[in-house]
């Protein structure tokens, strides 16, 4: 019997959202697929740890119910997302003051004519009750700061990319927004959205974030992060995943590895994180990245678990490391044993020096209470955690590099879950118009064995 000419339609390296996601859509289409990956399990940075019950993610990017692909994308129909409380709390001068949270009701037309109405009233009557902690003002500034959010949540992505580019801070600037709700909320909120405390991300990619904030709930997959990327694999036709198997060169016929020799394909998808793709494809633009460090406390204290609820809790005034915190095992009790109290905290940029004890005494004030006794399950620290997405940023950078060699994942698009499925999106589409309708020679068989290692 003749040998085939290659052994499977479609090589993709790396295992991650991306990869697996991309793996679906063309298996759907009919198109035999070989997913490999070089670690020992999919996911990529995507992880949780599991140490004593608990599930503590390495990176813990905050996702939102308004991501379109995680509704579109196949394989994730059984995924269990678990929302944070309406808005956020913002800790400021002691206290901890609720915001973005839309009110029943309300629409950005509703917010507008309360903020007129306020601003016709007499200046004593606009203030209202006095407020003088509140971190984005009082009656009017809140108002306006709905009636914004209720905008954004309205405008159509295509407007929003056609808007003029800057750094996010800039343009925060020069939007005619109170300061006092840039620096109480908008900047706490778009660090912790975009993991960048400087806001140097383009403007247009901080509007996305917030449209989806606006449109919809922060949340976190039920039982961690990477039950993402193991809800697409195991939904995947079983031998189409292959973990410890690395990739040392690519073309647009073949896919060398280290353990199997060369396989033989018609298309080569590069579905790995953007430093990886480039050591195998040289001159691909490799982007800065903002690093990221996760801790990981549990406490037997019962007045923590009641603080903050389900709410995640960004400090407005910017007096410690800590960005972001939340009492998680309140978001997703399946996070934490029975009984079990976990609090994750997130650091952006370079953690200082003695980082535990320093996020320790910023959470003590956060909290309202001694941390001394809290126990450290994890501290995560990843150097190359978020591309970057500084201006000008190409929110559709091409997946298609030639015919036969493709590429996806955040680093193509938005540096979100949302971007890196959206990328696998246009990866797999690019690639079933180019492969053509006649589909895969291999359709009837089942998937790919790859050759023995020698």
């Amino acid at each position: 019997m003749l040998e085939p000419a290659y052994q499977v339609d479609v090589v993709i390296v790396g295992a991650g959202t991306a990869g697996l996601s991309a793996a679906h859509r063309l298996t759907g289409a009919g198109i035999t697929t070989a997913v490999l990956e070089a670690a020992p399990c999919v996911g990529g940075r995507m992880s949780t740890e599991k140490i004593d019950g608990f599930r503590l993610d390495r990176i813990g990017q905050l996702l939102s119910t308004a991501y379109p692909e995680l509704r579109l994308t196949p394989g994730l129909d059984s995924l269990a997302l678990r929302p944070f409380a309406p808005g956020v709390l913002l800790h400021r001068d002691g206290r901890r003051h609720r915001a973005g949270a839309p009110a029943a009701g309300r629409s950005a037309r509703g917010a507008l004519h309360v903020v007129r109405a306020l601003a016709s009233a007499p200046r004593g009557a606009a203030a209202g009750p006095a407020r003088t902690g509140a971190p984005v003002g009082g009656a009017v500034d809140q108002a306006r700061l709905g009636a914004a959010l209720g905008r954004i949540a309205a405008t159509p992505v295509d407007r929003i990319l056609a808007r003029p580019e800057m750094p996010a801070g800039q343009a925060l600037a020069q939007r005619g927004v109170p300061a006092r709700t840039i620096e109480g909320f908008l900047r706490p909120l778009l660090a912790a959205l975009l993991c960048d405390p400087e806001l140097s991300t383009s403007s247009r990619c901080a509007d996305l974030a917030l449209r989806a904030f606006a449109s919809g709930r922060l949340c976190v997959p039920e039982g961690g992060a990477d039950m993402l990327p193991e809800l697409l694999a195991r939904a995947l036709p079983p031998g189409t995943v292959h973990t410890g198997v690395r990739a040392t060169s690519v073309s647009t016929t073949a896919v060398t590895t280290a353990e199997h020799g060369v396989i033989r394909c018609r298309a080569v998808l590069l579905a790995t994180d953007a430093r990886a793709a480039a050591e195998l494809l040289p001159g691909l633009r490799v982007p800065d990245f903002h690093p990221v460090t996760v801790l990981h406390h549990t406490t037997d204290d019962p007045t923590v678990a009641f603080s903050t609820g389900a709410s995640l809790l960004l400090d407005a005034d910017r007096g410690g490391p800590v960005a972001h915190t939340a009492v998680l095992s309140n978001v997703d009790p399946s996070r934490a044993p029975a009984g079990r109290t976990l609090i994750a905290s997130t650091v952006l940029g370079t953690p200082p020096e003695g980082v535990d004890t320093a996020v320790r005494i910023h959470l003590s004030r956060l909290y309202g209470t001694s941390t001394r006794r809290w126990e450290t399950l994890a501290v995560h620290h990843t150097r190359e955690a978020v591309p970057a997405m500084r201006p000008p940023h190409d929110l559709r950078r091409p997946v298609r590099l030639l015919a036969g060699l493709y590429v996806c994942g955040d680093h193509r698009d938005t540096s979100t879950v949302q971007g890196a499925l959206h990328s696998a999106h246009r990866a797999a589409a690019a690639i079933v118009a180019d492969l053509g309708a006649a589909g895969s020679m291999h359709r009837a068989d089942p998937a790919p064995a790859l050759p023995r290692a020698a």
